[in-house]
């Protein structure tokens, strides 16, 4: 068992994403938590797995029962086989798998007081009313912090007591803002006036720090001070009137104050409850359930059993009973009036046993787990209640009779929604595009639900192999499947969960180059599509691949604590592609070049600098060796871009190329001196500290950082590096060894070796030169006239080894990785964005902050992924019971660390019109190619079909990228074309066959109609097998 607690070091490989979501104070708070989690059914089993995945101290599984047929349908750790076991120490042996560093125990006696002691935070499930007063008085008086967590069918429940005090470090989980200083002036309320590149982001309320201020040096360093936002640019703080005046420059930085908070014991917040709302639509519904979940408690407590699964004459008596608890009611827990039909809902559901609905609340419960252990996030105050009954059937006549139990695995899934549902259920094709977090919790609520467990087949695909940074929240996934291929191992484990799903794992990519798989066939046998994707390109991918066949599509994704869920249904609501999120702002060229002024620009210049040194160059010489177009393909590039290009040839092949690990040193001696030295004394020389600008401001201000040189030397670079936490001089050692490795040389990292090697390096003199054109901006940039030298031009064409003579030289493009600890490659990135910070003065960044910003990391955490899953499987059900309403579906936001969340209808898809005919993005004109006389369609009869038919004279056809006909077209091209065949003129613009899986094609149109208006008209989707 590995080693976990106060003294353990954090083991960054596996807890990376998590980290970046958490940081490492509050996982090693965390690493300091021993929890204990009663009841394990579908909810405890799911509490539990995020919680030992997220890393506490220790984890012990308490239950008195034993394994039933009810739990199978969400308790995704006991097999058929467990029927009869206790559910602890059978859960016990699946759930210590999870992570090495968590000790996981079962306990099976009674909760006794002194039992509690030992835990620093109690987790309840499956528990009785008694029971929950009873540790919750106990818990509260003696400094532990209680969970109550319990979910019936459709509906779920969180209590969270954390103490009297308790106290949050971080109250939303967002990186500290930060803006620059334009003005700062002298008042009994000074105003500070940031520069108007970007809105500042503060609110009233904040704390701030300030560093470089130039003048007003009295708020350097100062004692955070709370502010009042004045407008997007401005903010006051406090008196200034005494200090001295401000002359230029500063940084303001938001400070992370600590807020405490407190708690009421679970007896005192029965009476007088505050609710965390999650779903705004339903503002009433925490006041009723709170009042329906004690009447539940009462009449398990009167009959020793729930009510049964839509038993009228149950639901009558648990309204009589809740109309006495809310008699009873003294507090603000006494509703006005009792919603008779949600209590008797919750009656008819109460025996149901969801794994979605677990899902979701096993998610949330398991975030207040960590937030209790931590102090991070901001708490759930403090009781919250859900449910998610447009999941029943919107047919106004539907009522399920009451069913009997059947002694199947899916009867906690049966007693809501009847049998009918888990025979659709069974039947169902689906494709799942992903196999990593999402895809995992997707695959455990897919077997847990029966989806494809009989005629039906779930298709999964994934290229990537398992990682170790991916086991701390891909859950399918252990140690020893590293290198393994995601979607065989996920299936494999789900096979194990439920034997009776039909699963398969694929490899590819989803994209153009596999439509020959993802065929018409394969799209038009399925009933839907679950996305698990991390990028963009691949979800819009896919979102328009399930418009053109009209497939309903589940979209998700995670960001930290940050969750959504987009429902898309053919001709019902708007696709994913209909609104994107703005595109992220990129960082001025010249900002990168010449004048960085925070670590993100370091960052990416440094990332820029290993493309540019380890990648590129390596690339374009290996395709003047091996591609005889190559360079008629260069010279054909625009401006100054075929001079750049050889000029990194002729420098990859002759004067940079290394014979050996010598070689690669001195190279690295000198782009050292070059980089860090030599171009800031080159930039300086241009622009000179004290140079002011045309209207006689400083140039050196504002955003604009004044460098300074750096100067080398053996002890200077050892020094750095450990202030910067980089080993063996790796300013050097980085370089040269990532430049050996792409020339396919020995390696070394020999201190003492390298030492020596430096000090035989002679670096030649540099004397800052007059007539250097350095751009101040990009627009500067690119109005410069990029003028080639055709004369040096021609020198390299000539110069260049021949394509045969540079074969012989080994040549390797280095691809950057990130996760790799051993080759060099975020070694390189920290060391040179931080010497190019210590150049312009910006504090470094470890190599923690390094990698998650270089390495465009997506925090992840276990807890964020398990909760939106169990949303997306909730509109699942929906989408196979085929819900017809708009207002039925749901799509989801939420944001675990506020916490927040955000339920709306999903956009029905925007309408367009030509003539009397309404049309969304779900419509297209159908036409067959082949006509009866078995012959195809002419482009003359295509035009006429549209004419005669739809009355619509077409102007423009387009098929992709080739434009297959326009009225402006040359008379003797359109009259060579008109009697040719649609899918002859397609082949021939594009020159490119068409595949034998092509079954139609997709063409665009431009339409006239009869007043020779210009109209807006589906596209056709043109069939020619």
């Amino acid at each position: 068992m590995a080693k976990n607690g106060n003294d353990a070091e954090i083991d960054e490989g596996l807890y990376s994403r998590q980290l970046y979501v958490l940081g490492h104070d509050a996982m090693k708070r965390m690493q300091s938590s021993n929890v204990l989690i009663s009841g394990l059914r579908g909810l405890g089993v799911e509490i539990a797995k995020n919680v030992i995945l997220g890393g506490v101290k220790s984890v012990t599984l308490h239950d008195q029962g034993v394994a039933e047929w009810n739990d199978l349908s969400s308790q995704f750790y006991l097999r058929e086989e467990d029927l009869g076991k206790n559910r602890a120490e059978v859960s016990q042996l699946r759930l210590a798998e999870l992570n090495s560093y968590v000790p996981v125990t079962s306990f099976t006696g009674a909760l006794t007081n002194e039992s509690l002691t030992k835990f620093q935070v109690v987790v309840l499930t499956n528990s009785s009313l008694d029971e929950q007063m009873r540790v919750g008085d106990f818990c509260h008086s003696n400094g532990i912090k209680l969970i109550v967590a319990d979910t019936r069918g459709l509906f779920g429940q969180l209590f969270c007591d954390f103490g009297e005090e308790m106290t949050v470090f971080d109250i939303n989980g967002e990186q500290p803002l930060s803006a620059m200083i334009s003005m700062i002036t002298k008042d009994s309320a000074g105003v500070v006036t940031c520069l108007d590149e970007a809105r500042h982001g503060f609110e009233s309320g904040d704390f701030v720090t300030f560093t470089e201020v130039q003048g007003m040096t009295e708020l350097n360093g100062c004692d955070p001070i709370e502010i009042k936002t004045l407008g997007p640019y401005t903010f006051s703080i406090c008196n200034t009137s005494s200090f001295s005046d401000y002359v230029r420059g500063g940084i303001v930085t938001q400070v992370k104050m600590p807020k405490t908070v407190a708690f009421k014991s679970l007896s005192s917040s029965m009476a007088e409850p505050e609710f965390m709302v999650t779903d705004f639509a339903k503002f009433d519904r925490p006041g009723q359930l709170h009042v329906g979940f004690q009447a539940l408690h009462a009449f398990e407590k009167k009959h020793s059993r729930l009510p049964k699964p839509w038993s009228q004459s149950d639901a009558d008596e648990l309204v009589t009973l809740a109309e006495e608890v809310n008699a009873a009611q003294s507090g603000s827990a006494k509703q006005e009036q009792l919603d008779q039909a949600i209590i008797k809902k919750l009656s008819c559901l109460a025996a149901g046993d969801l794994a979605p609905i677990n899902a979701f609340i096993g998610g949330l419960a398991a975030q207040e787990v960590m937030k209790a252990c931590t102090g991070k996030f901001m708490p759930i105050m403090q009781w919250l209640y859900f449910d998610a009954l447009e999941c029943l059937s919107d047919a106004e006549d539907a009522i399920l009779t009451e069913e009997e139990c059947r002694n199947c695995r899916y009867d906690g899934q049966i007693a809501v929604f009847g049998s009918k549902l888990q025979e659709l259920l069974a039947k169902q094709r689906y494709f799942l595009v992903g196999a990593g977090a999402i895809g995992c919790e997707l695959l455990k609520n897919f077997a847990m639900m029966g989806l494809a467990s009989g005629e039906g087949e779930v298709i999964v695909t994934d290229m990537d192999t398992i990682e170790k940074s991916n086991l701390n929240r891909q859950f399918l996934f252990r140690p020893w499947d590293v290198t393994k291929m995601k979607s065989e191992t996920a299936a494999a484990a789900v096979k194990q969960m439920n034997p009776s799903i039909r699963i398969t794992g694929h490899q590819n990519r989803v994209g153009p180059d596999t439509e020959k798989i993802y065929d018409d066939d394969f799209f038009e046998s399925l009933d839907g599509v679950t996305n698990a994707l991390d990028n963009v390109d691949a979800r819009m991918y896919m979102d328009r691949r399930c418009v053109y066949y009209c497939k309903p599509l589940l979209e998700s994704g995670t960001l930290g604590t940050k969750g959504n869920v987009q429902v898309v249904i053919p001709f019902l609501t708007e696709s994913y592609s209909s609104s994107q999120d703005p595109p992220e702002k990129s960082i001025p060229i010249c900002t990168l070049k010449n004048f960085p002024n925070a670590i993100e620009h370091t960052l990416q210049w440094a990332r820029d600098e290993f493309e540019g040194l380890f990648k590129q160059p390596a690339e374009n010489a290996l395709q003047y060796m091996t591609d005889p177009k190559f360079m008629e393909r260069t010279l054909k590039l625009p401006g100054a871009q075929p001079l750049e290009v050889l000029e990194a040839v002729y420098k990859s092949l002759v004067t940079d190329y290394p014979h050996s690990w010598e070689d690669c040193v001195v190279w690295a001696r000198n782009h050292w001196q070059c980089q860090y030295n030599n171009n800031i004394r080159q930039l300086l020389h241009n622009f000179p500290p004290d140079q002011l600008t045309s209207s006689g401001a400083p140039f050196w201000s504002g955003p604009k950082r004044c460098p300074h040189p750096l100067e080398f030397s053996t002890n200077n670079v050892s020094i750095h590096c450990e202030k910067t936490q980089i080993k063996d001089c790796f300013e050097i050692s980085c370089p040269a060894n990532l430049l050996a490795q792409s020339y396919g040389l020995p390696c070394s990292t020999e201190r003492s070796d390298l030492t020596k090697l430096l000090q035989d390096v002679k670096v030649p003199e540099f004397t800052p030169k007059s007539g250097v054109k350095i751009h101040v901006s990009d627009q500067e940039l690119q109005s410069a006239n990029a003028s080639i030298d055709d004369s040096r031009l021609e020198e390299l064409k000539t110069r260049l080894p021949s394509a045969e003579a540079a074969s012989q030289f080994k040549l390797c493009p280095i691809e950057f990785e990130k996760d790799d600890e051993t080759n060099f490659h975020m070694d390189f990135i920290v060391a040179a964005s931080n010497l190019r910070a210590e150049n312009y003065d910006i504090p470094p960044a470890d190599r923690h902050k390094s990698k998650l910003i270089a390495g465009k990391i997506i925090p992840a955490i276990a807890t964020t992924t398990a909760a939106v899953v169990g949303l997306v499987c909730l509109e699942l059900l929906k989408i196979v019971q085929g819900h017809k309403k708009l207002k039925s579906y749901k799509n989801g936001f939420m944001n675990l660390a506020l916490p927040f969340f955000a339920f709306s209808e999903p956009i029905a898809a925007p309408k367009h019109k030509y003539y009397e005919i309404d049309w969304t993005l779900w419509d297209r004109f159908e036409v067959k190619g082949i006509q009866p006389n078995g012959e195809e369609m002419t482009l003359r009869q295509f035009l006429d079909y549209f004419k005669n038919e739809h009355k619509l004279e077409i102007t423009m056809l387009s098929q992709g990228v080739s434009m297959l006909y326009s009225f402006f077209m040359p008379a003797a091209k359109l009259k060579e074309r008109l009697d040719l065949p649609m899918t002859e003129i397609v082949t021939k613009v594009s020159k490119k066959k068409l595949g034998k899986h092509v079954k139609a094609l997709v063409f665009e149109l431009c339409c006239n109609d009869e007043t020779e208006e210009d109209v807006e008209v589906p596209y056709v989707r043109y069939t020619i097998r």
